[in-house]
């Protein structure tokens, strides 16, 4: 399983749109992407940047991703984000969720 994470700095006072963009347009999009497995998005207190996390069944399905549609997203979060996102690939070691153990 992989994991993308994108840390995203919004613009100020957007954190409600960003929140319902996310649900509303992206989270049903993801839901269409072959390997996509869960999202979690994490919105700290004062709300000026959010940290998306995507997992994946496989490091091919992320990068498919990646190149395919996630352009797309940030296209129709531009009007809430400012700068371009951040976005860090990781292989999942460990998840009480997934129930993957943790690499010997």
């Amino acid at each position: 399983m992989y994991a993308r994470n994108v840390s995203i700095n919004l613009k100020p006072g957007s954190a409600k749109q960003f929140t319902q963009k996310v649900e509303q347009d992206i989270l049903p999009l993801l839901k269409r992407q072959d390997g996509f497995q869960d999202a979690i998005t994490l919105l700290p207190e004062g709300g000026k940047y959010a940290i998306a996390i995507t997992l994946w069944d496989g490091k091919e399905s992320a990068e498919t991703y990646g190149r395919n549609t996630y352009p797309e997203i940030l296209q129709g979060l531009a009007a809430v984000i400012e700068g371009t996102p951040k976005v860090t690939v990781y292989e999942v070691a460990s998840s009480t969720f997934h129930n993957i153990p943790a690499h010997a």
